[in-house]
């Protein structure tokens, strides 16, 4: 974790809230979040972040797809907070398949890296310095986890396997009363969503066309439900996935 971390987090902090991918998009408008709720918050992402980071939230840099660099941080967040409180997977990346001869192994391990397989290792690290009855575990899932598209068959794989990864470890921490619940986020006004516009040849307004409500869902939506997913109001709400799509998923 860099420097500005004790600093930004306050090491004396007694409520901890680790978000991956927590620079840019959904993952820094829950950090935000986080940090209005009053949290000690670690935005964690592979760059450091294009604009300053509020009060309360300090930058560490962190590849999800690397198990010793994940192992690394929350090793040293154990050292310095003693536990972790609130873990918000929102690292991913995303986009169309290559052509199907090329789609095999680099493309697939990517996107399953970063999405899927991040979430668990990470998830899984979180919730064992995490205190019992006190732990919230989020993941930001896609509506994508409750449907699929052709051209993005490895994307729509691993926010499946997002949703197998947050049903199953809410079975497994149930005992400890540690919740796990995803967001199923629709359009999203964000880069990688701007991205996924230009593959397709449309723009935010058709993106939205496509909802019943006519209009995207936006960052600070998604990081109201995350807020209330991780509040004491939800304290018996485990292994849910919940969609923010303005009903597309219907």
């Amino acid at each position: 974790m860099s420097a500005a971390a004790e600093n930004g987090t306050a090491a004396a902090a007694r409520r901890l809230a680790v978000v991956t991918g927590g620079t840019r998009g959904i993952g820094r408008a829950c950090a935000e979040r986080l940090a209005r709720e009053g949290y000690a918050v670690v935005a964690a992402a592979r760059s450091e972040p294009r604009e300053a980071l509020p009060p309360g939230v300090a930058f560490a840099a962190l590849d999800v797809a690397e198990p010793a660099a994940v192992r690394r941080l929350f090793d040293d967040l154990a050292a310095r907070f003693g536990a972790v409180h609130v873990f918000v997977a929102a690292a991913g990346t995303a986009g169309a398949d290559p052509p199907e001869e090329d789609l095999a192994e680099a493309h697939w391990r990517a996107v399953l890296g970063s999405n899927l397989d991040g979430a668990w290792r990470c998830a899984m690290a979180a919730s064992r310095i995490m205190p019992d009855g006190e732990g919230r575990i989020v993941t930001i899932a896609s509506v994508l986890g409750l449907r699929a598209v052709p051209d993005q068959i490895a994307y729509t794989a691993a926010k499946h396997g997002v949703l197998g990864l947050t049903r199953a470890l809410a079975l497994r921490l149930a005992p400890r009363r540690i919740t796990v619940n995803a967001l199923c986020p629709g359009w999203v006004a964000t880069d990688m969503a701007a991205a996924r516009w230009r593959e397709l040849g449309m723009d935010a307004a058709a993106a939205a066309a496509t909802t019943p409500t006519g209009r995207i869902t936006t960052a600070e939506e998604v990081a109201a439900a995350m807020a209330w997913l991780v509040s004491p109001e939800a304290g018996n709400v485990t292994g849910q996935a919940i969609a923010l799509d303005g009903g597309a998923s219907l």
